[in-house]
């Protein structure tokens, strides 16, 4: 399998991933509201995921996206490393390479971490219904909105949480411009735009993940 092959599967999972993180931050937006409209809002919205076929195919494909992307990712970080002077050649430290292109590897471990910890302590008990069990609100929906709250109310999640959009931006970032390069994206002009495009769409993510807990916790 070439390494062209390998960057085009992390390419176009990272642009899938990209996509679903900005319905993901559209959705958390909601928690805003005030919460006698924020709690149905989102618990609807949250039965809607659940209860619908095509989103329950969409799910399954995030899911293979993220196991794909980590695990071509995690292949071509330690290739690179094993081809130490290629690398060198290609990247010339510290002249061509972003801080970020350098350190994509350590970055989406962190990103890892936080995907696990954030799986376990929604995904795994609303979905799975593994630990406390999850109330209905007064229209008989899953009370997701409490799970969320309740979650963003302690400090150490909050801080935890907000910390690590700082790597996520910078993943983000140097990610959205290679994904388009590796799918052969390399017109003058639009790559100048896609750079802006890249930093914008990256701020945006990593600031409005990064902030909304903090909103919350101080509501």
């Amino acid at each position: 399998m070439s390494l062209f092959f390998k960057k085009s599967i992390i390419a176009a999972t990272g642009l899938f991933l990209c996509i679903f993180l900005i319905v993901h931050l559209s959705a958390n937006m909601l928690l805003l509201l005030p919460e006698n409209l924020a709690r149905g809002l989102y618990n609807s919205y949250s039965t809607t995921l659940r209860e619908s076929i095509l989103i329950s195919i969409i799910a399954y494909l995030l899911y293979i996206s993220i196991i794909f992307h980590v695990i071509y990712a995690g292949i071509v970080t330690y290739k690179n490393r094993q081809s130490k002077g290629v690398r060198n050649v290609m990247n010339h430290k510290n002249e061509n390479s972003s801080w970020a292109s350098q350190n994509m590897g350590v970055l989406g471990v962190l990103i890892l971490i936080f995907i696990v910890v954030h799986l376990v302590n929604f995904w795994a008990r609303v979905k799975l219904g593994i630990g406390e069990n999850v109330k209905t609100d007064v229209a008989g929906n899953m009370d997701v909105y409490e799970v969320t709250f309740t979650l963003f109310h302690n400090i150490y999640y909050v801080i935890f949480y907000s910390i690590l959009m700082i790597p996520l931006g910078f993943h983000l970032h140097h990610g959205l411009k290679s994904a388009f390069k590796t799918l052969g994206f390399y017109h003058k002009k639009g790559l100048k735009i896609l750079a802006k495009t890249s930093l914008i769409y990256a701020v945006v993510m990593s600031v409005g993940f990064g902030i909304i807990p903090i909103i919350v916790y101080f509501k």
